[in-house]
């Protein structure tokens, strides 16, 4: 598990600036791959991993041109092909473990690994921020996360975990949320079935922290209660055993945790202040009668369209705030991003055009689309995942495909022997 959290909330050591832990397990896949090919039980790198290398290649291309076109020095999408990679390396560096130590890799074992980390960083999230001895000894092992200092991170008074900070952590935490969503809809005749009371107090742990971390959760909760209700039936309003049995637990648990927090809210003042910024949106209805999220507002001040054609088409070349990349630069000064804006969508469409988004999107569905293909059971998981990360880009211009290259390292027969081998026996055929 902690080699997990090391590949899904990279971040830098203090004695290794520069080199983040995804790296380091992106060369350990080249030492396994190597011993593989040596043994001769890897003959060749597959197909479909080339054809997805071809389109991170095309996703690179266009972000060179666009950096070339308008004479700009930021490469951030123009090496994506190497990026890509280094994620699909430290993938497989951690599903082979899983497979050497469980004998084969699978989806359930996989999202049981990832639920593990998500409430292992929400716990670390609650020990940095409560325990001061706890924080040194972490500020003294972590340099940076990569996209965010610990400084920065501390002035705002975030919570934050190792590796796990913003909406980073937020968009992953709502991938998992829907794992979750999916586990728990199809555990009925598994021997995970006694478990259900497990995920489910995972999935609200994950939601309370996970929103005091990031209030990008907060989309991971909406679609996993759309997901539960879709497959529970609920806008047929027809309810089965199993979904009773299911909708009861979640309603057991959240009347514990709603009073828990409602106690905590009162009593404590880091409650106090967590809590309402984890859910701000409820507080704002509850008190002034209407809706409002503070980074929401923010992002509606963010819709700046390109005003010339050629910004559509391949963009102005920048994605972060030139005032800090370009070493010549005499533009305007932003505060924030280029243009002033952190939208997802807006950021790509000024850092490459048009043309660099709706290749980058390609790359995204052609990634979804081999998972469904080799995951067949799983293969709603697989574009509700995809589906996640068109909307997150309409908040920021994160992607997770961190997410899906580990998904794409497990063999299609290896999952399906998985998924028999964990029917009860008297289900199984």
């Amino acid at each position: 598990m902690v080699i997990t959290s090391l590949y899904f909330f990279p971040f830098e050591f203090t004695f290794l600036p520069g080199i983040n832990t995804k790296m380091m397990l992106a060369v350990v896949s080249l030492v396994i791959l190597s011993v593989r090919f040596a043994a001769r039980r890897l003959e060749s790198l597959s197909s479909d991993f080339i054809k997805l290398s071809i389109w991170a290649a095309a996703v690179s291309i266009i972000g060179l041109i666009a950096t070339f076109i308008n004479n700009t020095h930021d490469y951030s999408y123009a090496g994506y092909l190497m990026s890509m990679w280094v994620w699909a390396g430290g993938a497989y560096t951690v599903v082979s473990l899983i497979r050497k130590i469980h004998g084969k890799a699978s989806v359930w074992l996989l999202a049981n690994y990832l639920i593990g980390v998500c409430v292992m960083q929400c716990v670390l999230a609650l020990m940095i921020d409560r325990m001061p001895a706890f924080e040194m000894v972490v500020n003294n092992i972590v340099y940076g996360f990569g996209f965010v200092e610990s400084d920065f991170l501390e002035e705002s008074e975030r919570l934050f975990g190792i590796g796990a900070a913003l909406d980073v952590a937020g968009s992953r935490f709502s991938a998992v949320l829907v794992m979750i969503a999916f586990l728990v809809t199809h555990i009925r005749n598994t021997k995970f079935e006694n478990k259900l009371w497990l995920y489910l107090v995972a999935a609200v742990f994950i939601v309370v922290v996970g929103n005091m971390i990031a209030r990008t959760t907060t989309v991971g909760i909406i679609l996993l209660l759309l997901y539960i209700g879709y497959q529970s039936n609920l806008y047929r309003f027809e309810l089965s055993k199993d979904v009773t049995s299911l909708l009861s637990n979640l309603l057991i648990i959240v009347l514990v945790s709603v009073p828990v927090c409602i106690y905590l809210y009162h009593t404590n003042s880091f409650f106090y202040d967590k809590i309402r910024f984890a859910f701000e949106g409820f507080f704002s209805l509850a008190e002034n009668g209407k809706w409002e999220v503070h980074s929401n507002e923010i992002l509606s001040n963010m819709v700046i369209f390109p005003e010339q054609v050629r910004t559509w088409i391949i963009g102005d070349g920048y994605l972060n705030n030139p005032y800090y990349t370009e070493p010549y630069y005499t533009g305007r000064k932003w505060s924030g991003y280029y243009q002033n804006t952190d939208i997802g969508y807006l950021r790509f469409i000024y850092y490459f055009g048009l043309t660099g988004l709706c290749t980058f999107s390609l790359f995204i569905i052609q990634t979804g689309k081999l998972m469904a293909r080799k995951l067949v059971k799983e293969k709603e998981l697989c574009y509700i995942l995809v589906a996640l990360n068109f909307i997150i880009w309409f908040k920021v211009s994160t992607d997770i495909f961190v997410v899906l290259a580990l998904f794409l390292m497990i063999g299609q027969e290896e999952n399906e022997e998985y998924n028999k081998g964990i029917l009860k026996e008297s289900c199984d055929l």
